[in-house]
């Protein structure tokens, strides 16, 4: 079985004065502090949640 591709993301920007989607965006895929970083499934669906919210956050490292 082929392992999965996983992206890890990190928060760069403070969620404050954002609109509430982009907010629930950041909780959606495990952030919420400027800092904090996920190991996430490389999946369309996340994809799209992190090109919403593009200029909070960075992709520090593709693996798989």
């Amino acid at each position: 079985m082929a392992q999965k591709k996983t992206l890890v993301v990190r928060q760069t920007g403070s969620a404050i004065r954002r609109p509430k989607d982009q907010v629930a965006t950041l909780r959606g895929l495990g952030l919420g502090r400027i800092g904090r970083e996920r190991a996430l499934e490389d999946t369309p669906a996340v994809r799209g949640m992190v090109a919403k919210v593009a200029h909070i956050v960075e992709i520090v490292e593709e693996r798989g």
